[in-house]
C-alpha cells in the first residue's frame, strides 16, 4: 500500500508498540501490586487498633487488668487496717469503762 491508499503501518512498528504497551501493563501491575500490598499492611492495622479500642471501652487492657487488681489489693488492706482501728476503738472503750468503774471502789 502506498501513503495515499491510506495508512500503513508495518509489522515492526505494530510489535514495537505492542512491546511498549506490554512494558506500561507490567509497571502499571507492579504498582498496583504494590498499592495492595500496602492496603493489606493497612488494614493489619486498622484491625489491630479496632481490637485495642475494643479492649479499652470494655476494661480489658492489660493495664487496666493491672491497675484494677491494684485498686483491689489497696481496698483490701484499707478493709482490714479499718477493721482492726474499729476493734482497736471498741476494746479502748471497753478498758475504759472498766478503769472508769475500778476508779469508782478505789477513790473515796
Amino acid at each position: 500500500m502506498t501513503p495515499a491508499e491510506g495508512v500503513y503501518i508495518s509489522p515492526a512498528q505494530t510489535y514495537a508498540e505492542v512491546q511498549q504497551l506490554v512494558r506500561g501493563v507490567g509497571q502499571l501491575e507492579a504498582k498496583i501490586d504494590k498499592f495492595l500490598d500496602e492496603a493489606k499492611d493497612i488494614r493489619a492495622d486498622i484491625n489491630d487498633h479496632e481490637i485495642r479500642l475494643r479492649a479499652l471501652e470494655h476494661g480489658q487492657s492489660e493495664r487496666q487488668r493491672t491497675e484494677t487488681g491494684r485498686i483491689d489489693t489497696a481496698e483490701t488492706r484499707i478493709t482490714t487496717v479499718e477493721r482492726k482501728v474499729w476493734a482497736a476503738t471498741g476494746a479502748v472503750g471497753v478498758l475504759c469503762m472498766g478503769a472508769g468503774y475500778l476508779m469508782q471502789y478505789l477513790i473515796p
